[in-house]
């Protein structure tokens, strides 16, 4: 067994193991059951997480490729600069019904929003691509997507 890969979990280090994939290391030894464990071969979007500002698929990732790596959670959403604005319009916009896929749709428009903070409505359908929900039929989530956008144009 080789050594634990040290990384940040949300601004604080964590560890991994090689072989571990980080959804696993993630709701099994870290306690960050707010990444869903979904369909586990990448295509719910359940488990998005941001690997050092991109959405990816945790349960696509071994240990070895987030070693002294940075991992932002839904947890950790708040201190991203869009975080604040994103929650609240989601929230407005009664984006989510049961809540399981939010996780992963949130932290897939995080990094969205991060990397094209005004991104046109194609590339926010583009973003969610990869993430299935089964409650709301999305045009709440899209709202709550634009709404977001529109007020990160507004801020200084």
């Amino acid at each position: 067994m080789s050594p634990p890969l040290a990384f940040t979990l949300n601004g604080a280090p964590a560890t991994i193991d090689a072989e571990e994939t980080l959804l696993d290391a993630l709701r099994e030894r870290l306690g960050a059951t707010e990444v869903k464990a979904g369909c586990a071969i990448g295509r719910c979007g359940a488990c998005t997480v941001l690997l050092d500002g991109a959405a990816v698929n945790a349960c696509l990732l071994s240990g070895w490729q987030v070693a002294g790596r940075a991992i932002t959670t839904i947890a950790g959403l708040a201190a991203l600069p869009v975080g604040e604005t994103l929650a609240a319009a989601m929230e407005e916009e009664n984006a989510f019904q049961c809540g399981y896929c939010a996780p992963g749709m949130m932290m897939s428009l995080a990094g969205l929003l991060a990397a094209r903070p005004l991104p046109d409505d194609a590339r926010i359908a583009e973003a969610l691509e990869g993430n299935l929900c089964r409650c709301t039929g999305y045009h709440s989530i899209l709202r709550g997507a634009r709404t977001a956008r529109d007020r990160l144009k507004d801020l200084p």
